[in-house]
């Protein structure tokens, strides 16, 4: 079977998480400047192989699109036409960076360590990655 990468995509950082390729647990990649993305993924596939791509879609509380709603959407129309085999599917990223805060913290990492926000992008992605897997 092919792995199942997710984004958490930010306007300065990006969370990846990834399956096994057995597609049964989901893992913490790595964070990437969002300008480092493309190339990133890029390298990734071509050493990987990736059945889709899943992409926290931010949404406020009542379902309305975010501020950062138009940057998902622009970087999914990029994506598109840069990997057109490669389905990418959204999900509904509400509550994942408040839960993969909570999840570090629950850790017992120390604060220092916790401060990282690529660390939190990263958690958020694989929080969205479980929940999919979950789902299925």
């Amino acid at each position: 079977m092919a792995r199942i990468l997710a984004l958490d995509y930010g306007k300065k950082r990006t969370g990846i998480a990834v399956t096994d390729p057995m597609q049964i647990i989901a893992t913490p990649l790595q964070t990437v400047e969002t300008r480092e993305l493309v190339g990133f993924l890029k390298t990734y596939f071509a050493a990987e192989t990736v059945e889709k791509v899943l992409i926290g879609y931010p949404l406020n509380l009542n379902g309305t699109p975010t501020d950062a709603t138009p940057l998902v959407e622009k970087f999914i129309g990029q994506f598109r036409k840069l990997f057109a085999h490669l389905p990418i599917d959204t999900v509904d990223e509400r509550f994942s960076s408040k839960m993969a805060s909570a999840s570090i913290q629950q850790m017992g990492l120390r604060k220092g360590q916790r401060a990282g926000k690529g660390l939190i992008d990263q958690t958020a992605a694989c929080i969205l990655l479980q929940d999919h897997l979950s789902a299925r």
